[in-house]
């Protein structure tokens, strides 16, 4: 989706929000004649500091609770960047923890004389540990889209914790109560279709995180029959999805994305389709990152899709390699990938450069070498082996695959299936993998097991095409 169209719609929800919210405001009591100013000046953050210890001591009625809540609300929606981080700072650094009422639970705690008053010690404990603001952020879930409010308030948090502990600790957890609101036990998995209501279609080109939908028609094509998109919703964001997955149903395992996002391909017939392709998974909800709903996703819409269509024997991906061509650029400038003597031989008539390394940037570097078909020829063999090695060998300090999508999948119990060279040729694809896609088969009776090798001990269940590449 253009830029400006995504923009238009994510404009129209926020004004819909201070428009509704505007509805609930208090009426009897403003702390502005109007709302602050965008940069959040002192004498405005002094004015909020106020509304957020009037919407935390409230003891008035549910509706007046609300009002105030939908003032304050409407007060932070107000304010551009810089007002925000002053909001949030505000929040952070004074209604935190109370560590002084923690010591005075701790000594009750110790001084309790019986287990009946232990309990009681303890009960106070935990509500002493409980920082101020969530009372605060849970007086938003009362409000019309008051969840979503959050999850897009964690957003901007993410963007500055890293500068700012106190926003960091608020957006930690931030997360932890909004990992109890999206338990998946709480979720409805919904299949979209072009039928499917057309504010929920234009938040799909949106979100596209993957391969970017282009126009309606190349929407359509992806909810076509031989095509299923399904998606995660919450009931209290019902028409915003949080995750979806896009799949095509094809008659053997796919190698190539352009084929299966071509507009003008020939619709496949579903009772020949032996495989199903997920061939891109986004997640719609920035601020829910570091709450998993990817692997149920999957496993659900595996047994969905065995019910649907019987005919159907593989479940794999066709998935990006995001990390690779940045760790490949580092390896070639440290000159630290060898080629093989029949790899060297192909290659250096080709390009120039004294070393392994120079000669595999120099091709790298030309912006049409995938369509020189004898340079991608002699490329072929060392960039599947340096994408291989990446997938495989490269971990994060706790053991696990660094390349994101490789993690995910491998945790999900997927197996490293097929390397496929050329998979992906747009700009996106020769940029972030040199063109490099790779499937991950899903074995319904091998899930368990490459589950559990991989988050107990770091073992990658690898197929026997891939490992040859995986060989020094």
């Amino acid at each position: 989706m253009p830029n400006d169209q995504a923009t238009s719609f994510i404009d129209r929800t926020l004004t819909n929000l201070r428009h509704a919210w505007s509805g609930l405001s208090d009426s009897t009591r403003h702390m502005f004649s109007g709302l602050p100013r965008p940069d959040l000046p002192d004498e405005d953050l002094e004015r909020v500091r106020q509304q957020m210890e009037d919407c935390l001591t409230v003891r008035a009625d549910e509706v007046s609770a609300r009002a105030r809540a939908a003032d304050l609300g409407r007060m932070y929606l107000a304010l551009e960047p810089t007002g925000q981080l002053r909001f949030l700072k505000l929040l952070a650094e004074n209604y935190g923890v109370d560590r002084t009422a923690v010591d005075t639970a701790i000594d009750g705690v110790k001084a309790a004389k019986d287990d009946k008053g232990r309990e009681k010690a303890e009960a106070i404990l935990r509500r002493a540990l409980e920082p101020r603001w969530r009372g605060l952020l849970k007086r938003f879930t009362t409000l019309p889209e008051g969840v979503k409010f959050l999850v897009d308030m964690r957003v901007v948090m993410l963007d500055y914790a890293r500068a700012e502990p106190a926003i960091k600790a608020l957006s930690d957890d931030l997360r932890e109560m909004l990992s109890a609101w999206f338990d998946v036990g709480l979720l409805e998995l919904k299949l979209i279709t072009w039928e499917s209501p057309a504010a929920i279609l234009e938040k799909l080109i949106a979100y596209e995180a993957v391969h970017e939908i282009r126009s309606w028609d190349d929407l359509k094509n992806r909810l076509d029959s031989d095509r299923r998109c399904f998606a995660y919703f919450h009931p209290a964001m019902p028409h915003e999805p949080l995750i979806f997955v896009e799949v095509a149903l094809v008659p053997e395992m796919a190698a190539n994305v352009h084929d299966i996002l071509d507009a003008n391909a020939p619709m496949g017939d579903v009772s020949a389709a032996t495989t199903a392709i997920f061939y891109s998974i986004s997640n719609a909800q920035k601020g829910l990152v570091g709450i998993s709903f990817g692997n149920f996703l999957i496993k659900r819409v595996v047994e969905l899709l065995k019910h649907d269509v019987p005919n159907l024997k593989k479940f794999a991906t066709l998935s990006p390699i995001p990390g690779f061509g940045k760790w490949s650029a580092q390896i070639l400038d440290e000159d630290a990938f060898e080629l093989t003597n029949a790899e060297r031989k192909a290659l250096s008539p080709l390009v120039d450069g004294k070393s392994d390394g120079e000669r595999l940037k120099s091709a790298l570097g030309r912006p049409d070498w995938y369509q020189d078909e004898p340079l991608a020829a002699a490329l072929k063999m060392p960039v599947s082996r340096m994408a291989a090695h990446y997938l495989h060998g490269e971990r994060r300090p706790d053991g696990k695959a660094k390349d994101p999508v490789a993690h995910f999948h491998l945790s999900n119990g997927a197996r490293m299936e097929r390397l496929n060279w050329l998979g992906d040729t747009s700009p996106k694809g020769l940029s972030q993998a040199h063109g490099m896609m790779i499937n991950y088969l899903y074995r319904v009776s091998d899930i368990e097991s490459n589950s559990g090798a991989y988050s107990s001990s770091g073992k990658i269940a690898v197929s026997s095409s891939v490992k040859p590449l995986l060989r020094d």
